[in-house]
């Protein structure tokens, strides 16, 4: 699975995650108007960039529109962090992670459309980063050598096939297995490969991160989750 990334603003935050990321396999663009700030960065990711993301037509330069994420990193300027998120989508970006040091901040963040914010103090980077590739998740326990444990609710294309038919089952070749299913107030401890997964579902995932966020990005929707959605199994 490989991933383009490009991360705006390289504070302790934005660095510490622009190489958490690139040590995890993705491509990486560090993107800073400071220039040591890219100088440093420089060896640890893909590609390092200084340039004054506020500008529409540095961004196009870059060829933002082909990045699969952006993350716009920056803290100190709200403005800066507003206008750049903006044109990001503007410029249709997949999916925009931003980061708000406040509540307000985030509410606006939110409202002008980045799809995920995120509140550093509350998540340090390495907690953070594989959050982020895998667009769904709730929540990451990194385990050490590109694994973790993942919360993620089902998606709509696990919705109404068994975990075996996902590819969570014994004799599949990804690395992955569900620890449990919460559903609802019901919690499935160890659920075997014929369990469905219904649209309440929350799973606790293990395994590979690589494989854990293919299994998540599976987006084509089966021809039978009509008939299981809303049903408990």
């Amino acid at each position: 699975m490989s991933k383009q990334i490009a991360i705006f603003g390289l504070g302790r935050f934005g660095t510490s995650l622009a190489r958490t990321l690139f040590e995890a396999g993705y491509e990486v663009l560090a993107v800073d108007k400071a220039a040591d700030l890219v100088e440093n960065i420089g060896p640890y990711v893909t590609h390092a960039v200084k340039t004054n993301a506020i500008n529409e037509a540095a961004l196009k330069k870059l060829g933002i529109n082909n990045f699969d994420l952006a993350v716009v990193a920056i803290g100190q300027s709200i403005q800066d962090s507003v206008i750049i998120t903006i044109l990001l989508k503007k410029l249709g970006v997949r999916y925009i992670v931003a980061r708000a040091d406040n509540e307000l901040h985030g509410e606006i963040l939110n409202s002008i459309g980045a799809d995920k914010v995120i509140f550093p103090e509350k998540d340090t980077a390495i907690r953070t980063g594989p959050v982020l590739t895998m667009k769904d998740v709730d929540d990451f326990i990194p385990l050490g050598k590109g694994a973790g444990i993942v919360k993620a609710p089902a998606t709509p294309y696990f919705i109404g096939k068994t975990l075996e038919d996902i590819g969570f089952g014994t004799n599949q070749k990804r690395e992955a297995a569900v620890l449990m299913i919460q559903r609802g107030k019901e919690a499935i401890i160890n659920p075997g490969p014929q369990e469905v997964v219904s649209h309440i579902d929350v799973l606790i995932i293990v395994g590979n991160n690589t494989d854990v966020g293919e299994l998540l990005e599976k987006t084509d929707l089966p021809e039978n989750s009509k008939i299981h959605n809303g049903n408990s199994h």
